[in-house]
């Protein structure tokens, strides 16, 4: 299988996952665009979002997720995060009913409490998914939903890009990233016991140009990806 480091054209200094985001935290949201992740929500035909009670909002960032969840009429969010940093901004966000700083893969949560569990954006910071998606299969009840939104493999192949941020220094920091193809997700989440019901993804397109106009050359190059699968009862 390919890693992220034969195709890493940028070079920059790397830093693990809690130390990247906590650094990330004061500018995440300014820099982060809904083209990116909530756009591709807004299209998923799966899960119906008002019939969802509780949420495992995984990886929950600073709260934007768990804030859109909220708009769909989503009481009950339980957010988990690594970042210390991130949680902070969570908790401002006055969203979820619950943070906790913990793995992704053993987040200390209740087994079979949740018609949903999701996570965005936080793939490409494992090594390996198999344990992602078996924690989301012990959250999840008999005929919950996993959404998954991701970067797209060939994007991240195409432009050599890490996840990063530009701190306070000026001087660009990645975030350890790893390389997940299609047929990762599916081996692993199959083996978990997930039935996938959908997929939808997303590309460079004006919308992403108006932002980021020297992207101007990927125009048509899939960017994100977002994967429904289901724990069928």
């Amino acid at each position: 299988m390919p890693t992220f480091a034969d195709f890493d054209r940028r070079n920059y200094p790397t830093v693990d996952v809690a130390t990247g985001y906590d650094g990330w935290a004061p500018t995440y949201d300014r820099t982060v665009l809904d083209s990116m992740d909530l756009a591709l929500l807004d299209r998923l035909r799966q899960p119906r979002w008002t019939q969802v009670r509780r949420a495992a909002d995984l990886g929950c960032g600073t709260g934007r997720t768990a804030q859109w969840l909220a708009r769909q009429g989503i009481s009950h969010i339980d957010g988990v995060d690594m970042s210390a940093g991130m949680l902070e901004r969570a908790h401002d966000r006055g969203v979820h009913t619950s943070l906790r700083q913990a793995d992704v893969r053993a987040t200390g949560l209740t087994s079979g409490a949740y018609d949903l569990v999701i996570a965005s954006l936080i793939d490409e910071h494992l090594p390996d998914l198999a344990p992602f998606y078996a924690e989301a299969w012990r959250l999840a009840a008999p005929g919950g939903t996993c959404v998954m939104v991701s970067y797209h493999p060939q994007f991240i192949m195409v432009t050599g890009m890490p996840t990063h941020y530009t701190p306070d220094s000026g001087e660009p920091v990645a975030i350890s990233t790893h390389l997940h193809l299609l047929s990762e997700h599916l081996t692993a989440a199959l083996n978990a016991g997930w039935v996938l019901t959908e997929i939808t993804e997303a590309v460079v397109d004006d919308t992403w140009l108006a932002a980021k106009p020297k992207w101007s050359e990927l125009r048509g190059q899939p960017f994100s990806l977002a994967l429904v699968w289901s724990r069928q009862s």
